[in-house]
């Protein structure tokens, strides 16, 4: 990618948590970037650093939380320089976020088209706030929007919940929007409805999407690039297509290998033994090596290094090949 094109980079990120003892490393190492217009998945399991890395992306991560190294710039700047000032300016404004439970997310005591106004209030002092909070509603597909910014969150159904929290977040027309994890709550035909909204509301904005999941099918068709993470690193990065198709790493393979799918057989679905190690006790070596199939001595005692199998697509693991 040329270096002019990024609006995100994010290179050799840390984040840990304190304790009484040795530190929680819940990100040891990422790293990735995203340009403008761009829509970039991030993939794993459950504990392996996704959402903590979305939180550092604006310094949202809370104490015991801290960011122990490596570097974010957004649009050339230095998140991790800002003053509290400049990131109040960046958070929501230049960079908004898309929670998986939005019925967590809203406040249940003030009706949604107050909590639209208040972001609106906040960044954009210059508009009729009631005209753009019904015009937002109705860009994110809610019928008769002036009925539902009068409504509570617990008057909504859970897509309806998330289509206001969308709106929410494009109030300020923001460069890059975070979508962790938004469907996971909702049923499978509204999953496909709030992925096209998103993809729609992309294309005519022309904002860049980190989309955050753990599931590797849901980012075809949608993402450009896919980065899979482990233990709090990348082990694989590149084109969505190259990643679906010829994934490299075997935690990736694995991933592929526990989607659903619809030709014929009967096998049954494959799935990837043990589980997401425990980000205070990460085993030696590769930390991926206690579950994998291809592993050898050499694993448990040496760290794999970034390795390009093309130049858009790498991989960490010794035995990729």
């Amino acid at each position: 990618m040329n270096t002019s094109e990024v609006l995100l980079a994010v290179d050799n990120l840390s984040v840990f948590f304190r304790t009484r003892s040795e530190p929680i490393r819940a990100v040891n190492g990422a790293s990735f970037n995203i340009a403008s217009g761009e829509t970039v998945a991030l993939v794993g399991e459950s504990g392996c650093g996704k959402s903590v890395t979305a939180l550092a992306l604006t310094r949202l991560v809370a104490e015991p939380g801290y960011v122990a190294g490596g570097r974010i710039r957004f649009g050339g700047r230095d998140v991790l320089a800002m003053e509290q000032r400049q990131l109040r300016d960046l958070r929501g404004a230049e960079i908004a976020y898309i929670f998986q439970e939005p019925a967590a997310a809203l406040n249940p005591v003030f009706r949604v088209g107050w909590q639209i106004a208040e972001s609106l209030r906040l960044h954009r002092r210059d508009i009729a706030v009631r005209q753009e909070v019904i015009h937002l509603l109705n860009r994110v597909g809610l019928s008769d929007p002036e009925h539902r910014r009068r409504a509570y969150p617990h008057e909504l159904s859970g897509g309806m919940q998330q289509r206001v929290m969308i709106a929410m977040a494009l109030a300020c027309r923001p460069r890059l929007l975070v979508a962790d994890e938004p469907t996971t709550a909702l049923d499978v035909t509204i999953q496909a409805q709030i992925l096209d909204l998103l993809t729609r509301l992309q294309g005519e904005l022309g904002m860049a999407i980190l989309l955050i999941t753990h599931n590797l099918a849901l980012v075809a068709g949608i993402a450009r690039r896919v980065n899979v993470m482990y233990a709090g690193r990348v082990v694989e990065w590149g084109l969505a297509e190259d990643i679906l198709l010829q994934p490299a790493h075997p935690y990736t393979r694995g991933l592929m290998a526990a989607v659903p799918r619809l030709s014929g057989g009967t096998t049954r679905m494959a799935g990837i033994p043990g589980a997401v190690p425990n980000p205070a006790r990460l085993p030696s070596g590769c930390p991926f090596h206690p579950r994998c199939p291809k592993a050898q001595a050499r694993c448990s005692v040496e760290d794999p290094c970034d390795e390009n199998i093309t130049a858009e697509h790498g991989v960490r693991c010794h035995f990729w090949k």
